[in-house]
């Protein structure tokens, strides 16, 4: 029986003849239930029952390329191992010839799951010893020999690796050292019993699939907790013999950006040298002048190899990678693996089998996963440098950056005047801090979670960010960072950090620049010929608006006005209007803003020639603009001629508790008019001047914060009167569309009051969902992980759009608004604009565009592109 480990094997179990289809000396493969089964070209195999590597395998004989015997065990097989049930050896063993050599691989279902280790030479003993001394050479013989004993010491036996230090380097004496400092360590002999050797190899691998660390290492992977583990036994090609005799890995493509070039290593044991090439671990295959290489020393080998490699590309519709033997000239492929890959070689290898036909435009596009982009768009860290890491937070916006630290936006613009790059440190980013921003190569900040202020506007500028780094200890006033481990650093020492990770490292780490090649736009040419919504990008700035232009974005979703008057000949404007004591002075404060928030407009709407642009009217309450501190309100009295007490005054009557839901938004709008009425002149003006030299402008105006019909009536008669004003004025007609951005509850709940009055609905998700949860999305940061983890909230809902109740909210306002207003145009402009998931959920509702940072653009071209695959075709099996 199987588990019962007898040889004779039960009635119903069949008999699958070897390699070729015939027997191999002399002996039938035995197979029970499918679960133990010698790799042929009909053996029944899965992925998701025996692994990608027993699958693959089975792929490589069907090809009729020349695999060693391999036996293929399940999953099922691999638990029962675990538990404690063994196959018999002899079943273990049958397909194999006597003295063969075997290894054994772990054969899981996703290869980025990991594994156990590779274990090889398993069979050597003392008498295949002295018979491989007589063929090969003692010193060769001893080498596997050795390898083997202290591979099975240290990973089945589990002995400790310093019992083997003093084991001499030379193969012979090694050997008899490390026989003696097993059998010393383990009060036994060295096992001689092949089928022994191997069962214990298997139960060891079994055992640490089953282990918690390795459970939870792949679960971090994306693995599921019951996730299996198949193992493949398979006879070894030792590589060994009188003639050319070696080993290595070809591959046909250059894993760091896609382009074609054979690149791999080849080990000679008849040279007894690797030739190395540039320094690095790439071994010589194709002739070189710098050194002996596989096609010389093997020629005919080599072409089989190359040809073997390409048809496993043309057949198996994939770059791989080829393991492979050669012994006394001949070639054997021990596995063929997909080849290794960064994003933009990912991006690369998927182009060029769909420009060479192996597989459709379609699966090219979904075999890229669209986050990865990140890694085009932005600096990222070497992998191959060190990481110190000082601390982690929240991985807030793509990318890395190094630069020495600054506690505030006059040292961060003082830092960019001397071209040094820097860092700024930040308790927590508010408005004033938008000049200091733009001078940083990046930030860092105590407090916030995704959708925080430092996070939104890092993200848009393409800046990397870490927000909610709360392990740090902020000293501002010291101008030091305390780290956990108790290092400090301090104002000008140098740091970097890694926005993608979330992690804080010490010094001047090296970086990888952006890669944004010829294959990346023809993928994005493919993703836009295929997706059916639109994404359009926030941008506040000509600066976005020419990223945005540079992503292929469809026009401008969000452009928050406010970001424009914190510049310091406009936020001394800004505030002069803010202690006007009348609405003319008001008006008076604001004519003078009025020619540059034109000038703003203008250089925008020609940037986008002719695409749609969203302008978001005023939305931050008007304390944003005033100082917060002595020194800055002294400033200010002197700027505005006023007593310091005045000043004082004003800016604490400003104050609110609770900000974020008081007088900002539309409600500013309709208690001091005067701002709206010169932003609405400033757009229409702009619209005049803009299409007198391209296509026209139709400007879309969104009203912020509104919860009521009646405030969008009284704003929309102002708009109106304003837009009739100057028609009349400039005798130009124009035309404009009116909407609102829907970010409290009661607004997407009567959407349908609300729809007649415009011309479209956007959710601003990151306040919808603030509102919705009763979370603050600066303070969240601080236990999210925890609701994380124990399953309060699945994800974090500032990261991932919740559709279950937040979404639920848009689904109601979808249809309500569309009831009322059947044209009615829908977005979402949130920062959930730019995540997959979040625009499969506006796909499915019917939404017309999703709205993003322009950094995120890309990510979300190619993320609806797959959507609108899966929905036509069913999802692209993977290799």
């Amino acid at each position: 029986m199987f588990f019962g480990g007898h040889s004779v094997p039960p009635p119903h179990c069949h008999t699958t003849l070897a390699f070729g289809g015939a027997k191999r000396n002399g002996a039938a493969v035995q197979q029970y239930d499918d679960h133990i089964t010698l790799i042929t070209p009909d053996a029944p195999l899965a992925t998701r029952t025996h692994g990608g590597r027993a699958k693959c395998l089975q792929r490589l004989v069907r090809l009729n390329l020349p695999v060693p015997q391999t036996l293929a065990l399940s999953f099922q097989t691999v638990r029962r191992i675990a538990a404690g049930e063994m196959p018999s050896a002899e079943l273990l063993l049958g397909p194999f010839k006597p003295s063969a050599i075997l290894c054994v691989r772990p054969s899981s279902e996703d290869p980025d799951w990991g594994g156990p280790g590779a274990v090889l030479n398993i069979g050597m003993n003392d008498a295949r010893y002295v018979e491989l001394a007589d063929r090969i050479g003692r010193e060769a013989a001893a080498k596997l020999y050795l390898r083997f004993v202290q591979s099975y010491a240290i990973h089945v036996a589990r002995l400790d690796a310093e019992a083997f230090d003093d084991v001499s380097d030379e193969p012979v004496t090694g050997l008899k050292q490390a026989l003696a400092a097993y059998e010393d360590e383990t009060e036994e002999e060295f096992p001689q019993d092949p089928g022994r050797q191997l069962g214990e190899v298997l139960r060891s691998m079994a055992r640490a699939w089953e282990g918690t660390t390795a459970r939870l290492l792949r679960q971090a992977k994306g693995a599921p907790a019951n996730a299996g583990l198949g193992l493949v036994v398979q006879e070894m090609a030792l590589g060994l013999g009188e003639g050319e005799c070696g080993s290595g890995v070809m591959q046909l493509v250059n894993s760091q950006t896609g382009a074609r070039q054979i690149t791999g290593r080849y080990l000679s044991q008849s040279q007894g040298r690797e030739a190395l090439r540039g320094g690095v671990d790439a071994l010589f295959l194709e002739r070189d002048p710098r050194g002996p290489s596989l096609e010389e020393l093997a020629p005919e080998a080599f072409a089989q190899l190359k040809a073997h490699t390409v048809l496993m590309r043309e057949k198996l519709r994939e770059e791989m990678q080829a393991e492979f033997t050669i012994e006394n000239g001949r070639l054997y492929l021990l596995d063929g693996v997909r080849v290794a890959r960064n994003a933009r070689a990912a991006v690369a290898i998927a182009v060029a089998l769909a420009e060479d036909g192996i597989i459709p435009r379609e699966e090219a596009l979904m075999r890229v996963e669209p986050r990865a982009l990140n890694e085009l768009l932005h600096r990222q860290v070497d992998p191959e440098a060190a990481r110190d890491v000082l601390a982690r937070g929240i991985a807030a916006s793509p990318g890395a950056a190094s630069g020495r630290i600054v506690f505030n936006a006059t040292e961060a613009q003082a830092s960019e005047s001397r071209r040094e790059p820097c860092i700024l440190v930040r308790r927590e980013t508010s408005s004033e801090d938008i000049r200091g921003m733009h001078a940083a190569v990046g930030v860092l900040t105590e407090r916030g979670g995704m959708t925080s202020h430092a996070a939104v506007i890092g993200r848009g500028m393409g800046k990397p960010c870490v927000v909610g780094a709360s392990s740090i200890q902020f000293h501002m006033r010291r101008k030091q960072l305390v780290f956990p481990k108790g290092r400090v650093v301090k104002a000008g020492d140098w740091i970097t950090i890694d926005g993608t990770h979330g992690e804080v490292l010490a010094g001047d780490t090296p970086l990888l620049e952006p890669a944004r090649d010829e294959a990346l736009a023809t993928l994005m040419g493919w993703a836009d010929e295929t997706r059916d919504i639109a994404v359009r990008a926030n941008a506040d700035t000509p600066a976005d608006a020419e990223m945005a232009r540079s992503f292929k974005a469809q026009g401008i979703g969000l452009c928050r006005t406010e970001h424009m008057f914190f510049e310091a000949d406009r936020l001394t404007v800004m505030r002069e209007m803010i202690f006007a004591d009348s609405g003319e002075d008001r008006a008076a404060a604001l004519e003078l803003l009025l020619p540059m928030q034109r000038a703003d407009f203008i250089h925008l709407f020609r940037i986008m020639q002719g695409q749609p642009v969203c302008i978001r009217l005023f939305d931050p309450p008007l304390h944003e603009f005033l100082p917060t501190d002595r020194s800055g309100m002294r400033e200010l009295a002197e700027a505005l001629d006023l007593p310091l007490s005045d000043v004082t005054r004003r800016v604490e009557a400003l104050g609110e508790y609770n900000p974020m839901l008081g007088m900002r938004g539309v409600r500013l709008g309709i208690t001091v008019p005067e701002i709206y009425e010169m932003q609405a002149r400033a757009i229409f003006e702009a619209t005049v001047e803009a299409s007198r030299e391209g296509d026209p402008v139709v400007p879309e105006i969104m009203i912020p914060l509104v919860s009521a019909r009646r405030e969008v009536e009284l704003v929309k008669t102002r708009v109106d009167a304003v837009a009739a004003a100057v028609r009349n004025e400039t005798g130009k007609s124009f035309t404009y569309r009116l909407g609102v951005m829907v970010e409290t509850p009661r607004a997407a709940l009567r959407a349908g009051e609300i729809a007649p009055l415009v011309s479209f609905l956007s959710f601003g998700t990151n306040d919808l969902t603030q509102m919705t949860y009763g979370l603050s999305r600066d303070d969240a940061g601080r236990f999210m992980s925890d609701y994380v983890q124990q399953g309060v909230y699945p994800e974090d809902p500032f990261h991932t759009l919740d559709t279950d109740g937040v979404g639920e909210l848009l689904k109601i306002g979808a249809e309500r608004g569309r009831r009322a207003r059947p044209d009615l145009v829908l977005s979402i402009c949130g920062e959930h604009g730019g995540n997959p998931e979040s625009i499969a959920f506006c796909r499915s509702a019917g939404f017309d565009y999703v709205s993003c940072s322009p950094f995120r653009v890309p990510v979300a071209r190619l993320a609806a592109a797959q959507l609108a695959v899966r929905e036509r075709t069913g999802q692209v099996s993977e290799i």
